[in-house]
């Protein structure tokens, strides 16, 4: 049986990075989100559920950090999430973490990627209900208004994929 760390590492071609620490310099500031996401993931089920929620994010150590905070409005079960990410200036790439409430002891494997032609790209190899899984994030359509984000879980090595959150983020009015 494969585990998340023998897996196929997909996320070797995002070692070597093109990015920079302005690269998340977009997402500073408050925004209201629109989310949309999978009832069930990986189970062949396209039952979508979509909610409200917010988000806040600041730049930290100059720009080699960020961190935000963010509000899910899920009906009958609203949490509170952080997002924390790390520049790498040696390999320009990021580290993103995922860390919430429902489970707070717990932080997320990092996803390790870099923005190539204005798209973020973000992999880890990690586990789902028991099974070894890549996951993937992807910012695009990055304005000065708007972006969105989308999460996407593998069970073969990177071969094909299941998009099971997506984000639509708008800069909320001052």
């Amino acid at each position: 049986m494969m585990t998340p760390q023998s897996q196929p590492a997909v996320q070797d071609a995002a070692t070597q990075g093109t990015s920079s620490e302005h690269d998340f310099d977009f997402l500073i500031g408050s925004w209201k989100v629109q989310h949309r996401k999978l009832v069930h993931r990986l189970a062949n089920d396209d039952t979508w559920q979509v909610f409200s929620g917010t988000c806040v994010m600041q730049s930290l150590l100059s720009g080699h950090a960020n961190v935000d905070e963010n509000v899910m409005h899920v009906p009958g079960a609203p949490y509170k999430a952080v997002t924390l990410r790390s520049f790498d200036p040696k390999k320009k790439t990021w580290s993103i973490w995922w860390l919430d409430d429902r489970n707070p002891g717990h932080l997320d494997v990092p996803v390790v990627g870099s923005f190539q032609n204005g798209v973020g790209t973000f992999f880890a190899n990690d586990a789902f209900e028991g099974r070894p899984i890549v996951i993937r994030f992807r910012w695009f359509d990055i304005s000065e208004n708007s972006a969105k984000w989308q999460q996407a879980f593998s069970e073969d090595g990177g071969e094909t994929w299941e998009t099971n959150w997506f984000m639509e983020f708008h800069r909320a009015q001052q």
